[in-house]
């Protein structure tokens, strides 16, 4: 053998060992890695899912209801329309994620924003209740195969001290979407358009989705173990790191005995009675913001969904700070708490002060700060605990379907018979 093929040789044989000179240095690297390609495109994929799921509350300012509602007097065909999205996202959770495990992340988290954004871009056709509904309920099922499954696609790559905060930085995006909706919300009702204006709402937030899905399609990586995003060394160590502190049945396996020990694990229960409460104010937030605003006379329809962007920008900062915070101290339960009397004191402003208005915004500010840093840091906590990827697959969607029903109860809390009061809406929550 010539010198010059013993050193090709040489080089083959130290790349196929896999050997890290530099652990730290190595998994750093790779951290950032995963970071620059999941974390972005997930995050702007929440962004759509919860705009396309909430936007009902800036339609209702637009004419939705005079025009596809026949009006809609006391409001209660409203409130239907927006719960019947949740009933089949409940429904969906459970099988749809452990399904996931029998597919490429890629190939699923894209084909299910490819569906959902055509399911919200046909609303943009609708002209009654019952269009609206199926249209709702379709939404419902194709999400349902979106964020559960994003949830357990960050476990296949982030140990449990990274994965935290990442899944609360993530859920941050439904508070940027809330303010992204108001400011797009805003722009449509000012401008000169030969369609209805909800009916523009409904194509602008609908279509980017589709074009996200396909990217995401090209783009995401797969599994740690096979995903060619990443070099035989990354692979072989991004493997290694998943399986720290866990059993882990990897792969495109589903351990059956792992489904039924998630159905009997009691703390999924527990920890879905605490995401019902909060989803209840979550999921009557996205939908009644803008109408309890539109309530306090600022002005124009049009300013009040521009009065909408403040409260959710700072649930966004307030967001990232407690999770920032609760990771340097450790301490998830003491944050949780914090955010949950500072949502409580929002609510009771808004029963007690009845006449200046100024007052009444500033208590949504400290409604939407609480609520959204709390369901953060719930999921933060409660998520990468549950142990095998079977476990996980099975406990966070079930997890999520319990709390999920809240939102349908937040749906029927704020009837317009009862504004501008809401006192069972502020009450109840």
């Amino acid at each position: 053998m010539s010198v010059q093929q013993h050193g090709v040789a040489s080089q083959a044989d130290a790349h196929d060992s896999l050997v890290l000179l530099d652990p730290d240095t190595e998994e750093k690297r790779l951290l950032r890695k995963l970071d620059a390609r999941i974390l972005p495109l997930t995050c702007v994929l929440y962004l759509f899912a919860y705009l396309d799921r909430s936007n009902l509350g800036n339609a209702r300012l637009q004419g939705l209801p005079e025009d596809a509602l026949g009006g809609d007097p006391t409001g209660a065909l409203f409130d239907w329309v927006n719960a019947a999205f949740y009933i089949t996202y409940i429904l969906f959770q459970v099988p749809w994620t452990v399904l996931s495990k029998y597919h490429s992340p890629r190939l699923w988290i894209g084909g299910s924003a490819i569906l959902w954004g055509l399911c919200s871009t046909l609303m943009s056709t609708a002209n009654n209740f019952p269009q609206l509904l199926v249209a709702r309920l379709a939404l419902g099922v194709c999400e349902a195969a979106f964020g559960p499954s994003v949830v357990l696609y960050f476990s296949f790559y982030y140990t449990k001290s990274e994965y935290g905060t990442r899944v609360a930085y993530w859920f941050g995006f439904a508070a940027v979407a809330g303010a992204f909706g108001g400011f797009l919300a805003y722009g449509i009702q000012n401008a000169e358009v030969l369609i209805a204006h909800w009916r523009l709402l409904f194509l602008l937030e609908g279509l980017p989705t589709v074009l996200l899905g396909t990217l995401c399609l090209f783009i995401l990586p797969g599994r740690p173990e096979s995903t060619d995003f990443l070099t035989p060394a990354e692979r072989k160590l991004a493997v290694e790191r998943i399986n720290r502190g866990t059993s882990s049945d990897i792969g495109a396996t589903v351990n059956y005995a792992h489904v039924v020990a998630a159905f009997l694990d009691w703390r999924v229960y527990v920890a879905g009675i605490i995401y019902f409460g909060l989803n209840c104010a979550l999921g009557s937030l996205s939908a009644f913001l803008p109408t309890i605003i539109s309530t306090m006379g600022f002005g124009s329809v049009a300013l009040s969904q521009l009065m909408v962007v403040p409260p959710y920008a700072a649930a966004g900062l307030a967001l990232v700070v407690f999770s920032y915070l609760s990771d340097k101290t450790r301490s998830r339960g003491l944050f949780i708490v914090a955010g949950c009397t500072f949502g409580g004191i929002g609510y009771l402003i808004l029963l007690g002060v009845t006449h200046n208005q100024h007052v009444r915004y500033f208590s949504t500010f400290c409604v939407a700060i609480g609520t959204y840093t709390s369901i953060a840091l719930v999921l933060a906590w409660f998520t990468h605990n549950l142990g095998s990827e079977t476990k996980r697959a099975t406990g966070m969607p079930l997890f999520g379907a319990i709390g999920q029903c809240g939102s349908i109860l937040g749906s029927h809390l704020y009837p317009l018979t009862e504004g501008p009061a809401y006192r069972r809406g502020f009450g109840s929550v």
